[in-house]
């Protein structure tokens, strides 16, 4: 480790040292007493009308003191907020009622799941009572829903996809908002007495509101340790629970083969299933033959032209996006993009006493390339991998993961060994050891290692967080999502947050470093960071960074620079914005053959606008640009536009129309980056009844800046204007969830 990364983790021992007398304070107030509730058995389910009419039933149990977590700290929330629980032998059921002044509430028929600017509330289950793990069940106002699975030490699982029913109404007082969770779409323990953990939100954007029952508080670490214990639930099961979705795709296309350039046309059609049965209440198979793979929503826009690193592209695909948070690591060992088109799966994920399981295998019919890099054909790829986890006390675990790949005799294999541990009331520790060993067809064999620590303090006014990795240049993780090895990489960041009162609800500075260095020390990149951040009500945002960079590209030392403004903000209930802007410098990986890289005068920026004129309709606009500059010329340009439109006819009806545009310039004599120009417009038709019941109509065409120029073979040339269709496809797809 230089001397300057020395200095770095001497500063912010040092920064911790003075804020330790104001750790020890915020700590000795204690934690909060979530306490237990009973719950009720009803005769009858109750209707939404009762409490619309103010007349709840008398055998629910009633919830009001909700507090906050965001922006105060235990304040009673702002707008009157009570809750009304009860269950019989099928389902649980949250009724809130929730007081506002109606011209406020933020409410819109939106598609399943994009309701996170809106107002809401959310019931979170935590139904093996570990402390670790939960439910999330989220509507707006309208009763929209979103679903997730929540993980201490992870985001939320948003991909998570469940069946239960919600209805919202707005009254003239506020909302009243009717949830019923079918026992069937759970998991928990088989036992005629149930003790789950329970917490229940309300969410008010316009003032920056979280609140919460019980009262939770960042004062403490960890969130689902902090919930309610809920008991009275009696011999409830969610039953025989078998379900199969038989699905139908049709797709035809027009398109550019760019290998050997010529117009084809292909109809792909497809019939498949996907089955799942949960064992004893809490594990569940999963099962697909010929599954459909097909992604329906695109890609979000990003700036790629000038990255040293492979990209990072979210998993959009259903059968694949349902619990994984169960093969999730601190290092991304299991990135199920790398499945690029499989035939067959299994896979069992879910709980047993203290252990959690994930177990996946399948083939992959398009797996790209042969280990030595040749075209892989017709080959298959075969793929498996397992996660085993367990509880370690009340907020511990520890956990293993093994993943093999194999191709055409080259093979691939990983296993590593994981634990996070709750040190103290507001600090955790993560770390992980991984080994892997590869071949080829050849019989060449190589292997590598790798170790990760992460130390972490949450907080509310002060969060520290220190990462170390050590990758060996022979660690192979064929199946995950590692884009960088044969380095050592040290990062830290310390926030300090003050929370006045008012319009402020936020303000304080960052710090942040990071340091990689080869396997023999020397200095690869360096990091050093500090951003200032005010926020506001009305989830309005403003944040002024400056970093200064040091990187090592093609044995080369650069010094480069920028300074960024980032303004977001929800302040009007039909407009949203968020914007930024970086100026400095930055590296020109890319130059042409005999130039070596070069330091330029860099700007980037994006401009995002959300409008919602009507609570049907919701128009996206996303503006994406970076250029590099010499003294004397401008060495590449990049511009993305997305033009976004959704209009929801009903919760389950909506269209949805894409325009995408993208241009790239350079100089030719200073950059090798591709000049392309395209444009593609895609429309598509949604009626999901639920996330297993659905039918998609789509139509995509796409144009590029390509021609053909005869010959032979013929070959492909790039032209001025984007005016050549590349892609035509129509595609139909149908699915239907069958409940047994």
């Amino acid at each position: 480790m230089d001397k300057t990364a020395q200095a770095a983790v001497g500063l912010a021992a040092a920064m911790l040292g003075v804020f330790e007398p104001a750790v020890a304070t915020l700590g000795a107030q204690g934690p909060p007493q979530g306490g237990v509730v009973r719950i009720n058995r009803t005769q009858r389910p109750p209707a939404i009308e009762d409490f619309v009419s103010g007349d709840p039933p008398n055998a629910t149990l009633t919830i009001a003191d909700f507090r906050q977590f965001e922006p105060g700290d235990g304040v009673p929330v702002s707008d009157s907020t009570l809750a009304y629980l009860s269950y019989d032998d099928a389902n649980l059921y949250v009724v809130f009622v929730c007081r506002s002044d109606p011209r406020l509430v933020r409410a819109g028929l939106a598609k399943r799941e994009d309701i996170l600017v809106d107002d809401g509330v959310a019931v979170y289950l935590d139904t093996f009572h570990d402390r670790t793990h939960a439910y999330r069940f989220q509507t707006n106002p309208l009763g929209v829903q979103l679903d997730a699975l929540v993980t201490e030490g992870q985001d939320d699982d948003l991909s998570f996809d469940a069946v239960w029913q919600s209805e919202g109404r707005l009254t003239p007082d506020g909302y009243v908002v009717r949830i019923a969770i079918p026992f069937k779409s759970l998991r928990f323990p088989r036992a005629p007495m149930q003790t789950w953990g329970v917490a229940l939100a309300r969410y008010i954007p316009r003032t920056n509101e979280e609140a919460y029952w019980p009262y939770l508080t960042k004062r403490l670490a960890g969130f689902v340790p902090q919930f309610a214990t809920l008991q009275g639930l009696t011999d409830i099961s969610p039953g025989r629970n078998l379900q199969a979705i038989p699905y139908g795709t049709f797709a035809g296309a027009r398109f550019l083969d760019t290998e050997a350039p010529a117009f084809r046309t292909a109809n792909d059609r497809r019939l498949g299933l996907d089955f799942k049965a949960v064992l004893r209440d809490a594990l569940t198979l999963d099962a697909t033959a010929n599954p459909d793979f097909s992604q329906v929503e695109s890609d979000e826009p990003q700036v790629t032209i000038n990255e040293r690193f492979e990209t990072f592209y979210p998993e959009k695909r259903p059968f694949f996006i349902e619990n994984a948070g169960y093969f999730q690591t601190p290092v991304n060992l299991f990135f199920s993009r790398r499945i690029a088109d499989p035939g067959m799966g299994l896979r069992m994920t879910g709980k047993a006493g203290p252990w959690a399981l994930g177990a996946i295998g399948m083939d992959d019919r398009a797996p790209g390339e042969l280990p030595t890099g040749a075209p892989a054909g017709r080959r298959r790829a075969g793929v498996g991998a397992i996660r085993l986890q367990r509880l370690v006390g009340r907020e511990s675990s520890v956990g293993v993961l093994a993943s093999d790949w194999t191709l055409a005799g080259g093979w691939n294999r990983v296993a590593s060994a994981d634990a996070r541990l709750r040190l103290t009331k507001t600090w955790t520790f993560a770390g992980q050891a991984i080994t892997t060993q590869a071949a080829d067809s050849s019989g060449s064999r190589w292997s590598g290692t790798g170790f990760s620590a992460e130390l972490t303090r949450d907080g509310r006014n002060l969060d520290y967080d220190a990462t170390y990795t050590d990758l060996s240049s022979g660690f192979d993780a064929q199946l995950g999502f590692v884009p960088r090895v044969g380095i050592r990489e040290f990062e830290q960041s310390l926030e300090l947050v003050h929370r006045p009162s008012g319009a402020v609800v936020k303000v304080g500075p960052t710090l942040s470093t990071l340091f990689d260095w080869d396997r023999d020390g020397l200095l690869l990149d360096r990091e050093l960071e500090a951003a200032f951040e005010v926020k506001l009500v009305g989830e309005t945002k403003l944040q002024l960074k400056r970093t200064e960079i040091f990187e090592r590209y093609k044995d080369l030392p650069f010094d480069t620079h920028e300074t960024a403004l980032e303004l977001e903000s929800a302040w009007l209930k039909w407009l949203s914005v968020a914007s930024k802007l970086k100026v400095g410098s930055a590296v020109n990986h890319k130059p042409p053959a005999g130039l070596t890289p070069f330091v330029g005068d860099a700007l980037e920026g994006e401009l995002t606008f959300t409008f919602r004129p009507a609570a049907r309709l919701r128009l996206d606009h996303t503006f994406l640009y970076e250029r590099l500059n010499t003294s004397t010329a401008r060495v590449f340009a990049d511009r993305i536009l997305r033009e976004k439109l959704n209009y929801q006819f009903s919760r389950a009806l909506s269209v949805r129309t894409i325009v995408d545009y993208s241009a790239v310039d350079r100089d030719s004599t200073l950059s090798r980056v591709d000049p392309e120009r395209r444009w593609a417009v895609d429309v598509l038709l949604t009626y999901l009844v639920n996330p297993g019941t659905a039918l998609y109509v789509g139509y995509r065409d796409g144009y590029e800046n390509l021609a053909i120029l005869p010959g032979t073979p013929p070959t492909l040339s790039r032209t001025d204007d984007p005016t050549t269709s590349i892609g035509r496809q129509l595609f139909l797809k149908m699915s239907y969830l069958l409940q047994f």
